[in-house]
């Protein structure tokens, strides 16, 4: 009686964990994304219009759980009208590491950083990109 009310529980929490369909529910990556200085004399706090061709150039590397084999390389979606630059992505549950691909002397503090993603869950990470142009 003892066995099957465990498997029985085991059952249970395995069908909680797996959806209908026998797939693994996968969690969401988002984040905004700013990348700047685009010219050599831009001024803090001056007005610049958006250039979506400076973001379409960069993407968001996604790595397994040590950094080396890559899993997806996801774009930076942009809004011009709405000046709005951001990235989202679909993972399976799990340790990941986010990075960008670097573009001549671009750096950011934010990445690489690992996150872990999880069933039905949000997990949101913002980026700077730092240009370098001075």
């Amino acid at each position: 009686m003892k066995r099957s009310i465990f498997l029985l529980t085991i059952i249970i929490l395995v069908g909680l964990t797996i959806g209908c369909s026998g797939e693994v529910e996968k969690g969401l990556l988002q984040g905004n994304v700013l990348i700047g200085p685009i010219t050599p004399v831009e001024q803090p706090g001056q007005e610049l219009s958006l250039r979506c061709d400076v973001y379409a150039l960069r993407k968001i590397m996604i790595y397994d759980k040590s950094g080396e084999k890559l899993i997806q390389q996801v774009d930076i979606d942009c809004d011009e009208e709405e000046q709005i630059t951001r990235y989202r992505v679909e993972l399976d549950p799990g340790i990941y590491t986010v990075d960008i691909n670097r573009i001549g002397i671009d750096y950011s503090d934010d990445v690489p950083k690992q996150v872990e993603i999880q069933s039905g869950l949000t997990f949101k990470l913002d980026i700077e990109i730092d240009t370098g142009i001075r």
